[in-house]
């Protein structure tokens, strides 16, 4: 008996021995005959090919695919299938090996629906990998190729998926090939639309409307009401994340605007320099991005944490140098202060063009910045949503200042009665020098925060110049709630108008709107109260 056991085991092992030894032989085969199909250079042939590689067990299949539709792939002279990969190194399809690909060789031709066809196959040999990015993405191309060649692989992906979000979009694509292949029960229909319907993305609309005319008609009525459930929840996310897409313009705006409120409010100053102070702000991140890509490539991550004093700093410094050397000779002027910060303004830009030349600068994003999430169907970035959360910072931070600070009561003062101030004690001239560093600085830090979503060039600034005078206008000069009230509401308001307006026109009605409003609230939302100011 255990001698029988013994020869029952060596036949098993010879016989799984014989399989190992095969399965080169067998991917050999199938290589070879894909191989000669791909050389036909007919689009049918190219076809069976790629459905002979799908439903191979070959290493390279899914390589090899991706190949094709990026036509990386070739067929050379001896009959040997070859591909580049995205770096462009050459690689034999069977062995894995490093290959030269000659550059006379043209690679394999394919059209629309064979491009199709390879990522439906590409969406069965990745359902299962290893890798949760690739899982994810074969269902999302199952979903929309809705392919029943792929029903088998999906359904055993659905049973061994441990990623419940993974799992969602596999069963949905199970419910998009149900609801639109033929000769289905109307059953299985009804309950493969109530999967679309609940999921509640564009991607559900279109096995939507695809439904066969061999449906009942209960079946076709269930997605019709489906589709109209779609398009009504769709319409509150998008109106949700226009609101979005507002708040973070709002804060942008925010950031520009709170330094030229203060200053503003303070001095009285029309400042028409305030935009360069943002654009100085923006170039001294790219500097000191530089320095660090140079000499510390490893502390990239810190490169805006450093660039946010250093610009506050740098901002500061120039901002009190102008109020000291021209600004403190023109007040009472204001006419002739509004031209000559124009003219520092044009000197500003036309010294960065002369430093760093008349392009555009290249500003990279830290880590914690890069890539985005989804809040039901809004997708959400994470460079934006620090940039909201750095200008509420800055916000509070001078709010705090202006209530808690020594500087604080005296700015207030000099704001409200300058000569009642004046005849206290406070040294006026310091104030107003101090408050436009102060608000100048501020803009430098919306330079920081700008550079990571716009070019930074010589212009950067003149961009939002218009748009800050709108806001500190808008919310009561000098007052910084009214400040935010009116950045937030400005940039939501912009962000719906576009759509039906355009960008041009939509500024164009808010600067009327504006006009309007001024005329029967001159001080704005919030205005300041003061005897100076009420006089």
């Amino acid at each position: 008996m255990a001698i029988r056991s013994l020869l029952h085991c060596l036949a098993v092992l010879g016989l799984l021995g014989l399989m190992l030894a095969q399965a080169p032989a067998a991917r050999a085969n199938t290589l070879s005959q894909a191989t000669a199909l791909f050389a036909a250079d007919n689009f049918s042939d190219t076809g069976k090919a790629i459905d002979l590689l799908s439903a191979s067990d070959l290493p390279a299949a899914g390589d090899v695919l991706e190949a094709l539709g990026d036509r990386r792939l070739f067929v050379t002279q001896d009959k040997a299938l070859v591909y580049r990969n995205k770096a462009g190194a050459g690689f034999d399809a069977l062995t894995g090996k490093p290959a030269d690909i000659p550059a006379s060789l043209s690679a394999v031709r394919i059209n629309n629906r064979l491009r199709g066809t390879i990522e439906t196959a590409l969406g069965r040999l990745t359902l299962q990998s290893p890798d949760a990015n690739k899982r994810r993405a074969a269902a999302l191309a199952v979903l929309k190729s809705r392919s029943p060649e792929s029903e088998a692989a999906l359904q055993a992906a659905v049973r061994a998926e441990k990623d419940g979000s993974i799992r969602e979009i596999q069963q949905r694509a199970l419910a998009a090939i149900t609801a639109t292949a033929p000769n289905r029960p109307d059953i299985d229909r009804l309950a493969a639309i109530e999967v679309l319907r609940d999921s509640g993305d564009r991607d559900s609309l279109t096995p939507l409307s695809l439904i066969p005319d061999t449906a009942g008609e209960g079946v076709k009525e269930a997605a019709k009401r489906a589709v109209a459930e779609i398009n009504n929840r769709l319409a509150l996310w998008a109106g949700a994340q226009n609101a979005w897409y507002g708040v973070s313009l709002g804060s942008v705006l925010l950031l520009a605007a709170i330094g030229l409120a203060i200053t503003f409010g303070v001095m009285g100053v029309i400042n028409m320099a305030h935009g360069e102070m943002v654009m100085i702000g923006a170039y001294v991140t790219f500097i000191i991005q530089e320095v660090i890509r140079t000499k510390a490539p490893g502390l990239f991550d810190y490169s805006l944490l450093m660039a946010i004093p250093a610009a506050f700093v740098v901002a500061g410094i120039i901002g009190i140098a102008i109020e000291r050397l021209v600004i403190r000779h023109l007040y009472g002027r204001p006419l002739e202060t509004l031209l000559a910060t124009w003219g520092i303004s044009l000197i500003l830009q036309q010294a960065v063009r002369t430093i760093f030349g008349p392009t555009n600068r290249e500003v990279g994003a830290p880590g914690f910045m890069s890539g985005s999430f989804n809040l039901g169907l809004m997708e959400i970035t994470y460079g934006r949503l620090w940039i909201v959360g750095f200008a509420l910072l800055v916000f509070f931070a001078v709010l705090a200042l202006l209530r808690f600070t020594p500087m604080g009561l005296q700015m207030r003062a000099v704001t409200q009665n300058r000569r009642m101030a004046a005849s206290m004690g406070i040294r006026t001239g310091k104030v107003d020098a101090l408050t436009f560093g102060l608000g100048s600085g501020i803009a430098g830090l919306a330079g920081v925060a700008l550079s990571q979503i716009d070019n930074v060039s010589p212009n950067l600034g003149q961009s939002y110049i218009i748009d800050s005078f709108m806001v500190v206008v808008f919310g009561g000069v000098g007052n910084l709630w009214g400040t935010l009230v009116a950045a937030l509401s400005l940039g939501v308001a912009n962000k719906f108008l576009e759509p039906f307006a355009g960008a041009v026109l939509g500024k164009i009605a808010l600067l009327v709107f504006i006009i309007l409003f001024i005329q029967k609230r001159p001080r704005g939302l919030f205005a300041l109260k003061g005897r100076a100011i009420e006089s």
